[in-house]
């Protein structure tokens, strides 16, 4: 047996190493001669390009595994390997194409090197290439998963920013507790977000009424107040739609042609150039209060389900607020009712003006413990009562009427007493009866003179001083016969304090809230009292009333005024 000398094996060994490493290179490797055909290849180059162990040899790789311009398979010429090469350089691609045995395409990234003519094949070339289409399929997953992301961002910033638009028309809805100003508001933020033309009706009693409308071009409807325009007739399929949400019906979407029939009236639609509509309830629990209609003009996009979605949250929300404002007017119109109720008529003196003047919180709808009273004494006397219970509801309300019935009681009883007295006893009153947990007052007692003029003894209660306004316009506040809340020591002594009046003078008795509020201080506020009561002294005394309360009060607060007037000239006869 012969064994291969050292040299011969050192050759062995090498041919075994590159045999094993050609096999398990990880890529297809072939290698071609100088006329292209496949001299060499591994099996990895067989089992992507599908060609059984050995089969692969001896083919034209030119012809075989490169697309030809014109062979019928749809796939881009590409130039010879060896063309590539030509200069004896390395060469690559990495969208290039190989035919499979069975005629379909395999996407690779290839390098080729060149062979020398020295192995004995010609000028020939090594082929490496990898197959790319898995690594093409991830690279469009993770690309469609980037995409998707995108797309679920996009969305999320979408969802986001209409969140806070709709918070925007929620907040514009409950900023104000009048519904045509909030819904004037309404309309200017629905255009142009939503729609080129926003109208909203309401229903009143049987009627309808058209309350707010916007548009895009501010002089086709301008917002705020409607305008002649926007009273124009509607459109016969609009009238007809809004009839029929008005029964009870869902969404109506009118479509094209909306243009007015021939002969007809111009009507809204056709001011607006309305291509399409949505004309959508106002319902909320069964309720119709109205109709949102919305309208885009020919230069717009049409309107889609998410448009169509959209527009009925808005008409939710805005049901909602509506139904909340008109709650809150009706409670309000009760309560006011019922403070009214409480508060008494006038009497007439003669010899004497007397006027009041009562305001309800314009945002609460809560009765209030503000009260004013005025009533005849056995002698003729005038007794005139302001007063303040703490707390804005049904219990203020009731010891506030408690208190000025006791009070009442108290001076009728004992009229021979001065308004310290009177006041005194109702301290003891409050302490034995609970009457009230704060509350504060004034009593005032007009008496006429022989003379035709009239003195006043009053005495305060923790309440702001009574304000005496001259004809000839020094007004001034009766500081004396100050003493603490009603209640507090109920054994304590109160004084009274006596003034008389001048002729035409005017005396006034107030409520806080026509002197205080959050945005300034009671001093400030009787200061902006005394001037206002100057400045219009010459209005007649109901007139007086009425203006110091619209001008001086706080809106949040309720406020109660009581004056009386004495007259000018003696009394003849």
């Amino acid at each position: 047996m012969d064994f291969p000398s050292g040299k011969d094996a050192a050759a062995a060994a090498d041919e075994v190493l590159m045999s094993a490493l050609f096999g398990a290179a990880g890529a297809g490797v072939y290698a071609v001669d100088g006329e292209g055909m496949v001299i060499a290849c591994n099996p990895w180059a067989e089992r992507l390009l599908g060609y059984a162990p050995g089969t692969l040899i001896g083919v034209d790789a030119h012809r075989t595994l490169h697309p030809l311009q014109g062979d019928g398979s749809g796939l881009p010429a590409q130039q010879s390997i060896l063309s590539d090469i030509a200069l004896g350089n390395l060469a690559s691609g990495d969208r290039a194409v190989l035919l499979r045995a069975d005629g379909t395409a395999l996407q690779v990234w290839w390098t080729a090197a060149p062979l020398p003519a020295a192995i004995g094949h010609g000028e020939g070339a090594v082929v490496v290439f990898h197959d790319v289409s898995a690594q093409r399929e991830r690279e469009d997953r993770r690309a469609g998963r980037h995409a998707h992301s995108e797309t679920l961002r996009e969305q999320a910033e979408y969802d986001l920013a209409e969140t806070a638009w709709l918070s925007e028309l929620t907040l514009a809805m409950t900023s104000t507790l009048d519904a045509d100003q909030a819904l004037q508001r309404l309309t200017r933020q629905l255009v142009p977000r939503l729609a080129d033309t926003a109208l909203i009706d309401l229903v009143d009693g049987l009627a309808r009424r058209r309350v707010a409308g916007a548009h895009y071009a501010s002089d086709v409807l301008s917002p705020g107040p409607l305008t002649d325009r926007q009273r124009l007739p509607d459109h016969p399929a609009h009238r007809a739609a809004l009839e029929r949400v008005l029964a009870g019906g869902r969404t109506q979407h009118l479509t094209a042609p909306l243009a007015p029939t021939a002969g007809a009236e111009a009507d809204l639609f056709n001011v607006v150039e309305a291509q399409e509509a949505l004309v959508v309830p106002l319902r909320l629990r069964a309720t119709t209060f109205g109709v949102l209609t919305l309208t885009r003009a020919p230069a717009s996009p049409p309107f889609n389900e998410s448009d169509l979605a959209l527009a009925e949250e808005v008409a939710r929300r805005t049901s909602l607020g509506l139904d909340n404002t008109f709650l809150h007017a009706a409670q309000a119109d009760i309560a006011a009712t019922m403070q009214r109720a409480l508060l008494t008529d006038l009497p007439t003196v003669p010899g004497l003006e007397l006027a009041a003047h009562y305001q309800p919180a314009q945002h609460a709808a809560e009765v209030g413990g503000d009260w004013y009273d005025a009533f005849l004494l056995e002698d003729g006397d005038l007794a005139m009562v302001i007063g303040d219970v703490t707390g804005h509801d049904i219990q203020s309300a009731s010891r506030m009427s408690e208190l000025r019935n006791m009070l009442r009681a108290l001076a009728v009883d004992r009229p021979e007493e001065d308004p310290g007295q009177i006041l005194r006893r109702l301290d003891t009153s409050q302490a034995r009866l609970t009457l009230a947990d704060s509350a504060t007052a004034v009593l005032t007692r007009l008496h006429p003179a022989a003379d035709g003029t009239w003195e006043a003894s009053f005495s305060v209660a923790g309440h702001p001083p009574p304000l005496l306004l001259t004809a000839d316009g020094d007004a001034t506040y009766l500081t004396g016969a100050r003493a603490m809340l009603l209640g507090v020591r109920p054994t304590a002594e109160r004084p009274t304090t006596r003034t008389r009046l001048p002729r035409g003078a005017t005396l006034l008795l107030y409520t806080d809230a026509l002197v205080e509020s959050r945005a300034q201080s009671i001093d400030t506020g009787m200061t902006r009292l005394r001037q206002h009561i100057v400045n219009h002294r010459h209005l007649p005394l109901p007139q007086l009333c009425t203006q110091l309360a619209h001008d001086l009060g706080d809106p949040r607060d309720d406020l109660t005024l009581i004056a009386a007037r004495t007259p000018t000239e003696p009394r003849t006869g």
